[in-house]
């Protein structure tokens, strides 16, 4: 029986917070090995270049990425994970909120979803077994409703570049419309790329108890 969190459960006290999707489940990481691979799951060339994330928090190693994204979270497939991974994750209360998601059929790890909620911007990514099969949009959706029923937030927004076309499809099946935003963004690595932006509405905002 998998020891996961349970959607529902949140504790937001603690900056924790569990949702589901049809395919997708997803949680604040509990362990360094939720963290790690995470960031194994858009470490390929592919996301990098829609992405940039900083070099530092890049695994360059794809033999490396692989095996982390080869484990189930912890104490999930009977294995022992190693004393460095197994450490417990503890978000900070400024940090942005990082949700890690797994296919609900087999706990394998299919990516993550962050959150700035001081921004109200969201953006996310999938690991390459993932994409292509529509999970883009389930991901999407449930930034949708952490941002709206468990942040509080009324509207939410996320930028992709106009060549991102999965992205924005994503985005689009996922309820968000065309909105106005600055024409170009820096990535994270320092390059600064063109940009088109999107937002999702609620009437109803709300915050996860």
């Amino acid at each position: 029986m998998s020891r996961l969190p349970v959607p529902g459960r949140c504790r937001p006290a603690d900056g924790r917070h569990v949702l589901a999707t049809e395919r997708l489940l997803l949680f604040t990481p509990r362990t360094r090995l939720d963290l790690v691979a995470a960031l194994a799951a858009c470490a390929d060339a592919e996301a990098q270049h829609w992405l940039g994330t900083q070099a530092d928090e890049v695994l360059p190693d794809p033999g490396i990425r692989r095996a982390l994204l080869a484990w189930r979270p912890a104490g999930d497939d009977g294995r022992r994970v190693p004393r460095r991974l197994a450490q417990p994750y503890v978000p900070g209360p400024d940090d942005p909120l990082l949700l890690v998601c797994v296919r609900r059929s087999d706990l394998g790890y299919a990516g993550a979803l962050e959150l700035e909620h001081r921004t109200a911007e969201m953006g996310g990514w999938l690991a390459p077994a993932c994409r292509g099969q529509g999970l883009g949009a389930e991901l999407f959706r449930a930034g949708v409703a952490l941002a709206h029923t468990h942040a509080g937030l009324a509207t939410v927004r996320a930028g992709a570049e106009p060549g991102n076309t999965a992205s924005r499809r994503a985005l689009a099946h996922a309820g968000f419309v065309p909105d106005e935003g600055p024409p170009r963004h820096t990535l994270p690595d320092g390059r600064v790329v063109e940009a088109v932006w999107h937002r999702h509405d609620s009437t109803a905002a709300s915050r996860c108890r």
